[in-house]
């Protein structure tokens, strides 16, 4: 997101999209200006238990499926329990309504049943397994009871909060909220005389409940509800659990706090997305993406609950000495729930992914540096942007164009003045082995002579309003349509448009950037599209909101798949984001600030993003507005360079920033940051393909490792890069040292130079204040662990392929150690037909080994093997390879013992011998 231009011609877009440089938070709803939201939060107030199951409808469908009908006093629904792979069991009631929106399947991938057996069943209740969980259905009142090894660990509907408005017409509507009640507050008047008058009845008042349901107003906006209230919701209580997490995007701690009571917020969270300009810090406040997966860790149990639901939600969460409770409500869809036992972090990663799918392998170098700016203006600035990284000997791998590159803000085009041969500029960039990427939104200038729009138009696949016209909002270009992507038609559209025919001047080497596809419309409600607005078969915008920009991100990965006669894999990035957004591309956290604050809560918001399957994200380098300074900007790329995601970003009216233009000593830092960023890259690309096969994040809360450790379960200013590496970024002006804490389960290392920490030697747990100068962010390497690295200087990834690796061996208090790479060509998709190499390194008693599979073969070498931990230096070192022995060179230093040119190739199998 950006602020708008100052030309005269966009005047009036400024006046509409107020974009200043703080959101205002009266352009964005509270619950009590949500009818919906107050309705079912005032439930809270008086729980009932109105529903209950029929048993006698109870049927088994097939060996991993029941069914039967569920409901109140006024309307019956349907319902079904069904257990999927990874011991998962999913609850849907619903109503057999075409109206009523069931999606979106697309967020979820193929699944597969499994067998749910029946333990027993009664008049009140039934009782099924799967694996060694334990459902426990109660009929009347309804409650859903998980248990393993007989605790319970989660329920649905525990605090009778199940509430779903069944699709009905005003008149039916009327009889079960009437327009009017009895004024309780009417007194009979002192003049009323009975025998003359008659009885005195009170007089009725317009009913507040009716407030909302059929039309509801907001600001300026009408929002005609043509089907009435339709909300669903329901309560799920984590006994015992005194930390949930999860449900972004929010700019909040990793562990959610309470919405009721002291010390909490005030509203529930909201899950809607929309454009929100510099976002404030520390709030309840909707974000850019929704994904509404819950996550409750204790030392007992890790547990899941995951709502397939893409209409604008709340979920407010409580928490007494019991329990922690929450408490759900979508405005429109069906209740559509799958409940995840673990036990442990792992196992609910695995499972939540088995679901929604995880990160295909990102190509290589979109884990390297991206250098973005809102804008680069023309083909001689980049040139010259790409030749100042050069001489400055700063490794940068993507070069970025935001809009202003394309003609009066048309997609798919180029300035005709600025960018007169893209063609030649991607090739001298890509000559070097780099990349570039170029901004494309969903939204089209409403232009006739744009050929875009026009075949969007003439092909019905633009975004209806409520009078089935073509709907019509103001975005960057004015007046603009919007594509329904929602439309499988439209996707395939959509991408038919990246072919190089269509995208002209586009090249391989080109890559895509979807911003603004909440969708951002500046003149529609709450900065985003009416809900009222119709989409592919007659589905209202309200049911398909948040999952819109999952939408466009797909479409967008598959054109740029599909461009090639033999794909590539490609790169997307997206601002917008919902459960399944993973699968087609990176996440940032959008239009942050350039202070101290926002670096800070960076890093919660990405450990959010990454329990939660988005696996590659990350924040804009020194905060998109403002002008951070350059010590500020120095932490923000240490941090940055130990996330997902590194991308430099900044709004137009930012000051230039890139690394060259920073003095002395900071611009030598940045570099050298960078440099260790390049040189992990065989970590970072091996962690995604952990992912891509196991569902574990890439950046990790502590918990996920220590999980009986209860300290980490709150700690979101440090945490861990894979297994191995410990982070703790700097995040205070003017900090020379900062406090780590240190799990005593493992004993760690000195990223840099082997130092064994003093905590480890005492095998304490505990904070402990460690330095930190300008110069170094805290990194330390757990004891048993064998990171991979290429250590040589290189100007960008491409010149890195060929290079020789560096293996760090960390040994743990046993000594011992492991670890593995996994390497391929860093682009093709030939990785899945077995064209890969994986390596399993392990040292124990003076020998490490490697081993490994997969068909790939490479002349790489190990130019460098360095041993943190020894007891004592070895007084020879042997390596084997094919039966051949070799006497190496040792280099013993105090914290570290350094093997020098073993030169055997990294894909074959080889044996070094220490001799002590």
């Amino acid at each position: 997101m950006r602020s708008l231009p100052s030309a005269p011609i966009l005047l009036c877009l400024l006046l509409l999209a107020s974009p200043v440089l703080s959101v205002d938070r009266h352009k964005f709803k509270t619950c009590d200006q949500s009818s919906f939201c107050k309705r079912n939060r005032q439930l809270q107030d008086t729980p009932n238990s109105r529903y209950s199951i029929d048993p006698s409808s109870l049927k088994r469908v097939n060996t991993g499926r029941f069914e039967g009908t569920v409901g109140s006093d006024d309307h019956q629904f349907k319902y079904d329990l069904t257990a999927y792979s990874n011991d998962i069991i999913r609850l849907r009631i619903y109503e057999e309504d075409e109206r009523r929106y069931m999606g979106p399947h697309e967020a979820l991938v193929p699944l597969k049943e499994q067998e749910l057996n029946e333990v027993s069943r009664s008049a009140t209740q039934q009782v099924v397994s799967v694996g060694k969980t334990t459902a426990t259905l109660n009929f009347n009142p309804f409650r859903l009871d998980f248990s393993v090894d007989g605790d319970v660990i989660l329920t649905a509907n525990e605090k009778n909060l199940l509430n779903f408005e069944h699709l009905r017409t005003q008149e039916e509507d009327a009889k079960i909220v009437p327009e009017q009640i009895v004024d309780d507050s009417a007194t009979k008047p002192e003049t009323w005389d009975d025998s003359a008058d008659g009885a005195w009845e009170p007089p009725t008042k317009n009913n507040p409940e009716r407030e909302g349901r059929w039309e509801e107003n907001f600001q300026t906006h009408r929002d005609s509800k043509p089907r009435g209230p339709s909300s669903v919701g329901l309560d799920f209580t984590f006994p015992g659990s005194k930390h949930v997490y999860g449900i972004p995007e929010h700019a909040t701690s990793l562990r959610l706090k309470t919405t009721r009571g002291e010390g909490g917020y005030k509203d529930p969270y909201r899950l809607y997305n929309f454009d929100v300009f510099e976002y404030e810090l520390d709030n309840e406040m909707a974000l850019y993406g929704s994904i509404p997966f819950m996550i409750s860790h204790t030392a007992k149990a890790t547990t899941g609950v995951f709502w397939l639901n893409s209409a604008e939600g709340w979920i407010d969460v409580m928490e007494d000495e019991s329990a922690t409770r929450s408490h759900w409500f979508f405005e429109s869809g069906i209740i559509d729930v799958f409940f995840m036992m673990g036990p442990d972090p792992a196992s609910i990663f695995q499972q939540y992914t088995s679901l929604t799918g995880t990160t295909p392998l990102p190509p290589l170098f979109s884990l390297a540096y991206h250098q973005c700016k809102w804008n680069y203006k023309s083909t001689k600035e980049v040139a010259e942007v790409d030749d100042a990284f050069d001489i400055s000997d700063i490794p940068y791998d993507v070069l970025w164009l935001d809009i202003e590159h394309t003609d009066g803000k048309r997609y798919f085009t180029w300035d005709k003045l600025h960018f007169q041969d893209p063609v030649t500029m991607q090739q001298n960039i890509g000559a070097k082995g780099r990349k570039m990427v170029t901004i494309i939104d969903p939204h089209l200038k409403k232009d006739s002579g744009y050929d875009v729009y026009a075949s969007a138009q003439s092909e019905g696949i633009l975004v209806k309003d409520r009078d089935n016209n073509d709907y019509e909002g103001h975005c960057w270009p004015g007046a603009s349509g919007w594509i329904d992507y929602t439309n499988p038609k439209a996707r395939d559209w959509w991408a038919d448009r990246f072919s190089y025919l269509k995208y002209e001047k586009s090249t391989p080497i080109l890559y895509t950037w979807n911003d603004m596809n909440e969708p951002s419309v500046f003149n529609g409600p709450e900065t985003t599209m009416h809900k009222d607005a119709i989409h592919y078969q007659n589905r209202e915008h309200r049911d398909v909101h948040n999952v819109y920009g999952m939408y466009l991100h797909m479409a967008t990965a598959q054109g740029l798949e599909r461009r090639n006669e033999k794909a590539v894999r490609p790169f997307v990035l997206s601002r917008a984001f919902f459960a399944g957004s993973q699968r087609f591309g990176a996440i940032w956290t959008g239009d942050n600030a350039g202070n101290w604050d926002h670096l800070a809560a960076s890093n919660p918001m990405i450990l959010s993003l990454s329990i939660t399957g988005i696996a590659f994200s990350g924040a804009d380098v020194g905060g998109f507005f403002g002008n951070a300074g350059p010590e500020l900007l120095t932490r923000w790329y240490q941090a940055g360079a130990f996330q997902p995601f590194l991308r430099g970003h900044a709004h137009l009216d930012s000051k230039r920033r890139e690394p060259f233009l920073l003095d002395q000593p900071y611009q030598g830092i940045i570099r050298d940051t960078l440099r260790d960023r390049y040189a992990l890259l065989p970590y970072w690309y091996t962690l995604f393909r952990e992912h891509e096969m196991t569902g574990m994040p890439v950046m990790r809360p502590l918990w996920v490792h220590y999980p009986q450790d209860e300290t980490t379960y709150n700690l979101d200013d440090q945490y861990l890069v894979g297994r191995h590496l410990l982070v703790k970024p700097v995040t205070a002006e003017g900090a020379a040292t900062t406090t780590l804490y240190f799990p005593k389960e493992d004993i760690w290392y000195n990223y840099k130079s082997g130092e064994l920490h003093t905590s480890s030697i005492l095998s304490l747990s505990k904070f402990e204040t460690v330095n930190a100068p300008l110069d170094t962010i805290p990194v330390y390497q757990r004891g048993g662990s064998i990171i991979p690295k290429k250590e040589r200087a290189r100007r960008s990834s491409s010149q890195m392929v060929d290079d020789p690796y560096t293996l760090i061996v960390a040994l743990d208090s046993k000594g011992e150690a492991s670890g593995q790479i996994y390497i391929d060509d860093g682009m093709s998709f030939d990785y899945q037909s077995g064209q890969f190499a994986t390596r399993q390194f392990h040292y124990t008693n003076g020998h490490l080994t490697n081993s490994g599979n997969g068909s790939l073969s490479l002349s790489n070498t190990v130019e460098r093997i360095v041993f943190y931990g020894l007891s004592k230096p070895p007084s020879q070192a042997t390596i084997i390879l094919d039966g051949k022995k070799t006497t190496l060179d040792v280099i013993s230093e105090k914290t570290k013992t350094t093997i020098r040119k073993p030169d055997v190739p990294i894909t074959s199998n080889w044996n070094l011998h220490f001799t002590f």
